[in-house]
């Protein structure tokens, strides 16, 4: 109850401002990746040169720096002496780099951020080995060493995509200076707030320069309206990469409404709890007199009866001449009754009794009754108190958070398949003209370079594998298309097979050798690890049929989504037949609860056009921080806890008084019955244990006098009894 009086709306949810942060999480990966995979793909075009010892450096450059359509400017650099070599484009700049320094590490180089033109732009870097050089006027092995140069490619900042209506996404340097910006629509005069960059950079430095850290702002109110902001480094969090050393922090900020209710659950929360404290000082009141006082009186008359038959005469009759006190109510009083009964057998004033079979309610039906009581209190905060409106409950800009990071998420998996095909037409376009050993070795090394490829292989016009590297392929259908692109290349198995295709030509500037494609099936592992994002809830990735093809859960391959309602969903997306179709979502009841889904299409130009692919999203509710579902939440939990509490509770009052109170009470019975065989074992150490062992001196005294009795002879204690009460 005292986390239920935490909750409360004051403006808006914290719901929205986790969503902003977390979008600027995602933007933020997004621009890591886009550094990482450009500087991979430099390094991998400089290790692909193929350059003999006499290529000239402009030749070089021109054919290292040609297949960059990004590249503002390129410089090739001798890695000894740091001298200039070959140059193109815009001015490198290069001041304030040591080339010698810069290239004498074994691992490869980072991007650096640099100002132009008093702009910022990134440098990457690659080192570039050609053979030795050999000296014509000597018959011996080459006398020149290797060049080694460093290929040094300018190129602009890659700038952040803005999803979401009124939203803007900047990339921030280490001072908090913009230098990428970029704006989805119009955005709100609110959300022009200057003071968010410099707030951001400054949370950014004291979170440390090597993580990904990311948090969230609040900006400036304009009317109804107030900036919500989210900021992120671009940073590697798994270990070192390009981007650790950038500094660079991503800012994403919306003006959202903000809320005109608000609602404070405190004097719910001290209502609730003052009357569970009242219902458990009834309950314990209840048990103190119906249980523990009684029990403390039937404890003191059984150490009297034990008291009277171990002790003299006179001690005897003062202890036995005492009635015990009966209570009125469960098994309790089955046991007084019948220990009174054994005082009256002790005393020779009555012989054996039998009781009734048939008997009254007892204690189970009073922790029943304690556990109902409980219930009365638990079962309306379960189901009836603080039940959260689902139409309602989740705000718009909440559900417009999770259509924004389901449009992320389908950007990146674009960019993953757009990056594959790419990869693949490279390797397509260097199998050329080449002999069938060294087609397999520009495989081979293609599978090694490119960790998303599990199997690489060609197909003749008849669709047979001619070549073959990696695992064996998972493919079904047999058909060999034209032109390249993403396709599917099986519709059942144990895992799904998404394969890049390109046509393979049959030498340098001829067109494409019929039937011959290159095919290379994507580890649907991959697809699987980049949709799984922090509070994105499940990700599934289908096709036009929305059967799964990939997800961030477990998943049977090729199955439909788990609910019908985004199967509709999904087909939303769609919309007219030609179009690229465009993001939704929705709020949808589950047996679970609310549940925050959208969809957003895979885009319809580039390799995946025509798929007709959909992402899917649907995160709980319970899982954001929602005013109105954490008090449902919370009202629930407490409802459940004070339920579970009791029942065990009185269930170990069941275990350690309430049965063994039953069991004793059989067995004393049975003993003013006139069964003095068995023998009563005390099992707890404590008042029932006591009043146990009380019971079998009764029992062993009583057996001895029905013993002496029937050898002929008068019992001792009872006679004494006798005569004493004569002389009395």
């Amino acid at each position: 109850m005292i986390g239920l009086d935490g909750v409360h709306t004051a403006g808006f949810p914290q719901a929205v401002l986790d969503g902003e942060q977390r979008i600027a999480a995602d933007t933020a990966l997004s621009t890591r990746t886009a550094i990482d995979t450009e500087a991979s793909t430099v390094r991998r075009t400089a290790d692909a040169y193929q350059g003999t010892s006499t290529s000239a450096p402009a030749n070089a450059l021109t054919a290292l720096a040609s297949v960059r359509k990004a590249v503002l400017g390129s410089a090739l650099l001798d890695r000894r002496t740091g001298k200039l070599l070959a140059a193109g484009g815009k001015t490198v700049p290069l001041a304030g780099v040591d080339v010698a320094r810069t290239a004498s590490g074994h691992g490869a180089i980072p991007p650096r951020l640099v100002t132009s033109g008093g702009t910022r732009q990134l440098l990457y870097f690659a080192k570039v080995t050609l053979p030795a050089q050999d000296d014509p006027d000597q018959d011996q092995a080459p006398s020149r060493p290797a060049r080694q140069w460093l290929l040094v490619l300018c190129e602009a900042l890659p700038a952040p995509t803005a999803y979401g209506d009124g939203r803007t996404a900047e990339v921030l340097d280490a001072r908090g200076t913009a230098l990428a910006t970029t704006i989805h629509g119009t955005a709100s005069p609110a959300a022009a707030d200057r003071s968010l960059p410099a707030a951001a950079a400054r949370a950014a430095h004291g979170a440390g320069s090597d993580t990904d850290a990311s948090g969230g702002l609040l900006g400036a109110a304009t009317g109804s309206r107030r900036t919500v902001a989210g900021w992120a480094q671009v940073a590697s969090a798994t270990g070192p990469g390009d981007t650790d050393d950038l500094g660079l922090v991503v800012l994403t900020s919306r003006a959202v409404p903000a809320t005109t209710t608000a609602s404070d659950y405190s004097r719910f929360a001290l209502d609730a709890a003052g009357a569970l404290a009242g219902v458990g000082l009834l309950l314990g009141l209840a048990l103190y007199l119906s249980v523990q006082r009684p029990l403390l009186r039937l404890y003191l008359s059984a150490g009297r009866l034990a008291r009277g038959v171990t002790g003299g005469a006179p001690t005897a009759w003062a202890e036995l001449s005492r009635p015990v006190p009966v209570h009125s109510f469960g098994e309790l009083a089955r046991i007084g009754r019948a220990l009174d009964s054994l005082r009256r057998q002790l005393l020779g004033e009555s012989g054996p009794q039998e009781f009734p079979a048939r008997r009254g309610p007892g204690y189970r039906a009073l922790a029943v009754a304690g556990v109902v009581m409980v219930a009365c209190w638990s079962v309306p905060m379960i189901f009836l108190l603080n039940r959260a409106d689902t139409a309602t409950a989740v705000p718009a800009p909440v559900l417009a958070d999770q259509q924004t990071r389901t449009e992320i998420a389908t950007n990146r998996i674009r960019q993953s398949l757009d990056q594959s095909y790419t990869d693949l037409s490279d390797a397509a376009a260097s199998l050329a003209g080449r002999s069938r050993a060294a087609q397999s070795e520009v495989l081979r090394k293609s599978l090694a370079d490119h960790k998303q490829y599990r199997s690489l292989y060609l197909l003749d016009r008849s669709g047979d594998i001619t070549l073959r590297v990696g695992d064996a392929p998972l493919r079904t259908l047999v058909h060999v298309p034209r032109g390249g692109g993403i396709t599917t290349v099986n519709t059942s198995g144990r895992i799904p097979a998404i394969a890049a295709y390109a046509q393979v030509r049959a030498g340098k500037g001829k067109a494409p050798a019929a039937g011959t494609v290159l095919f290379g099936e994507i580890d649907v592992k991959v697809l699987n690890s980049i949709l799984s994002r922090p509070k994105l809830g499940s990700v599934w990735v289908t096709d036009r049929d929305e059967k799964v093809l990939a997800a961030s859960v477990g998943y049977r391959a090729f199955q439909s989504l788990p609910d019908s309602d985004l199967t509709r969903l999904a087909r939303t997306t769609q919309g007219a037949p030609g179009t690229a179709g465009t993001a939704t979502s929705a709020v949808q009841l589950t047996s679970s609860g609310p549940s925050v889904d959208a969809a957003a299409p895979l885009a319809q130009s580039g390799p995946t056009a025509g798929l007709g692919w959909h992402v899917v999203t649907a995160e709980p509710a319970a899982a954001l921080r929602i005013p109105a579902l954490q008090a449902e939440q919370r009202t629930m939990l407490a409802g459940i806890l004070a339920l579970a509490v009791s029942a065990a509770c009185l269930g170990w009052l069941h275990v350690v008084v309430i049965r063994p109170l039953r069991a004793v009470a059989v067995l004393v019975e049975r003993l003013a019955g006139g069964d003095r065989r068995t023998v009563l074992h005390p099992v707890n150490h404590d008042e029932i244990g006591s009043v146990t062992r009380s019971l079998e001196l009764v029992r062993q005294t009583l057996a001895e006098r029905d013993r002496t009795a029937r050898s002929g002879h008068v019992a001792g204690p009872s006679r004494s009894l006798r005569v004493n009460t004569l002389q009395r």
